[in-house]
Parts: C-alpha cells; sequence; structure tokens
C-alpha cells in the first residue's frame, strides 16, 4: 500500500468475520457504523506504518487497519472481502464505488472526510 510494509496481523483470520469500524465516507456512505465483514488474510499494514498520502478509514475490532484512502486521489482499499455472502453491506460498498466518476476527491470530498494535502 504505497509502499508500506505489510506485516503479521497478529490473528490468524482466515475465513472468520471482524466487526469494522469505519469513517462513514468514501466507500462507506450510507452503511452503518460498524458491520459484519468476512476476512480470508492475516496480513495488514500496522497503523505507525501507514504512509502519509493515505489516512485509515477503517479497524476491526481488535484495531487491525482494515481500510484505507488516498488523500487526493480517488483510491481506496479495504482488507476485508465485501464481495463475500458472509459479509454485511456489500452491495452498498460496490454501489458507492460505482458512483465515482474520476480519479481524485473533489475540495469538498476532501473537506467533508478530514482529507488534507500531503505537503
Amino acid at each position: 500500500a504505497y509502499g508500506a510494509p505489510i506485516r503479521s496481523a497478529g490473528e490468524f483470520m482466515h475465513g472468520k468475520a471482524s466487526r469494522i469500524r469505519h469513517d462513514g465516507a468514501g466507500v462507506y456512505t450510507g452503511i452503518p457504523d460498524e458491520f459484519r465483514a468476512i476476512r480470508y488474510h492475516s496480513l495488514a499494514v500496522l497503523p505507525s506504518e501507514v504512509p502519509s498520502e493515505l489516512v485509515v478509514t477503517s479497524v476491526s475490532e481488535t484495531n487491525v487497519v482494515m481500510g484505507v484512502r488516498h488523500r487526493e486521489l480517488r483510491v481506496e482499499g479495504v482488507q476485508y472481502h465485501p464481495e463475500s455472502f458472509m459479509s454485511e453491506y456489500g452491495a452498498e460498498h460496490f454501489a458507492n464505488f460505482l458512483s465515482w466518476s474520476d480519479g481524485s476527491w473533489s475540495a469538498e470530498e476532501r473537506r467533508r472526510f478530514g482529507l488534507s494535502t500531503v505537503e
């Protein structure tokens, strides 16, 4: 993720559910503050190692990073499987993603999402 090292998440989560908490913006627009998602990995970026051009957007109940957003580009990544039939709100994730029409967050979105530009 933009040069961040990928490390062990410290928990074995292949095919297991996590409660995800998020910031309510971007792919999380209109999704309840907490939902269940299925994970098929045991890897993550540590919060202290997230590059400055990214912001953490979601975490698991054990505070493992589950989502990041680029501060300027309309790029988001999640570390769970919204497409799984066992994940909640997968269709809403994809509808939000498909609603995007260009490659950068607008000034209004950056303000609303709390995305300051990288100096």
